[in-house]
């Protein structure tokens, strides 16, 4: 195999690769093993027919694009063999510039990282993130507890007001004519949820039991059914009950019910406590994203648009990965959000670039100060990993694959990064 190489702009190396006539010529043989089954020649059972037969009715081209599935993998995998300073990007763009029987002349465009000179990432000043935990913090979880403890409770001595759940049954329709999905009995509804259409739920309130009405509304413009967005609707109501949820009073009678305190003075001070780690853990988190986000912002990249798309090509298939494991078709996904993986595409554009940027500029960090996975560090994590599968740290490394052992390395390594930047930049 010979080649030539030629340096183009966006970071983007271009090789143009001869391959060995030999080699050619053996991938189209190779190519007519794999496919000559399918030619039905007069005078020879199928698949039988010579490859000089073959060639001699249709030419030796019928070959060319199964030979190139062929070869082109083992021209790419050789060129990266000899060019060992060559750390591709991307998947390489392919263009065949000559091709015959004994001839194959191929161009290899392959992104790289693209050079570029690391902004200021020490020394940086930085407003700190407060972790402060309020009264009013602790009071709310308290509320939530009493919520979730709470009982419901039939009323009937009053109309329903605001927060109260009623069962109603209702019946819409547009301009007299009923539509489909508007009509439903004994449904639960709490009042103040905002989960029906807007408007709808203040006019329930104030009904009583028994009670009859019809209530009119405005279907939002952007509502998911076309044919009722921006529409009036009207909906005949009945309510048939009303529930009210009784908290529990604060004392350490409630404490005892909902936590393994005696006391609510004990119980508050664990919430208290629970609240600190949880708005260190955030405050500690903002502090680094904003760090690395000053940082971005002192270094200037062009990043080749072929990192850009594969990014966004990730962040999609993650996407509707978690659409199908939710139990719902992709394509019924863009159906009923009226919507398209084109425009998804377009959504997670800048979001894909800043997260190249990031991924590049973090690299470019830990490559200039060094930062490597010890191997002792390396036999921590895994024994954590170990420990939190339930199995022996040898079971566990018996099962190890590369992937598993480059991401452990990579989250000591990125792990290791952040606290050096952290440890090396003022938060005041």
């Amino acid at each position: 195999m010979n080649y030539n190489k030629e340096i183009l702009e966006n970071s983007e190396i271009k090789y143009v690769v001869e391959a060995d006539s030999s080699a050619w010529q053996n991938a189209i043989r190779e190519a007519y093993n794999k496919t000559k089954h399918k030619f039905n020649i007069e005078g020879f059972r199928k698949g039988k027919a010579p490859f000089s037969v073959i060639t001699r009715m249709y030419g030796v081209a019928v070959f060319f694009d199964d030979a190139l599935d062929i070869i082109l993998p083992e021209l790419y995998s050789e060129l990266l063999q000899k060019e060992t300073e060559l750390v591709p990007v991307a998947r390489p763009g392919v263009d065949i510039t000559a091709i015959s029987d004994t001839e194959l002349k191929v161009a290899f465009i392959v992104t790289v990282s693209p050079e570029f000179t690391l902004g200021e990432y020490k020394d940086l000043k930085l407003k700190k993130v407060s972790s402060k935990v309020t009264e009013e913090m602790i009071a709310e979880e308290l509320t939530k507890a009493q919520e979730k403890a709470g009982a419901w409770e039939n009323v009937t001595d009053r109309p329903c007001q605001k927060f109260d759940t009623v069962v109603i049954d209702y019946s819409g329709s547009v301009n007299g004519v009923k539509f489909e999905g508007g009509t439903a009995e004994k449904q639960n509804l709490e009042l103040g949820s905002g989960m029906f259409i807007p408007g709808f739920e203040e006019q329930v309130e104030g009904m009583a039991i028994g009670e009859e009405k019809d209530i009119t509304v405005k279907f939002p413009e952007d509502y998911g059914q076309s044919d009722l967005a921006g529409r009036d609707a009207v909906f005949a109501i009945k309510l048939h009950e009303i529930k009210t949820k009784v908290l529990p009073e604060l004392n350490d009678e409630f404490a005892k019910d909902v936590s393994e305190f005696d006391t609510l003075d004990e119980y508050k001070k664990d919430i208290k406590a629970n609240l600190k780690k949880t708005a260190e853990e955030k405050a500690q988190r903002e502090m680094e994203n904003a760090l690395l986000d000053k940082i971005a912002e002192n270094t200037q990249i062009n990043i080749p648009d072929v990192m850009v798309e594969e990014q966004i090509e990730e962040m999609i298939q993650e996407f509707e990965y978690r659409i199908q494991y939710q139990g719902m078709k992709v394509e019924d996904y863009y159906k009923y959000t009226n919507s398209s993986r084109d425009e998804l595409k377009l959504r997670y554009n800048e979001q894909a670039q800043k997260q190249v940027k990031m991924r590049l500029i973090m690299d470019a960090i830990i490559k200039a100060e060094g930062i490597k996975a010890e191997e002792a560090e390396i036999e921590a994590k895994i024994a954590d990993f170990a420990k939190g599968q339930n199995v022996s740290v040898e079971e566990f490394k018996s099962k190890m694959n590369s992937s598993l052992q480059n991401y452990i390395e990579n989250e000591i390594v990125t792990n290791k990064m952040i606290d050096f930047l952290m440890a090396n930049n003022k938060f005041a």
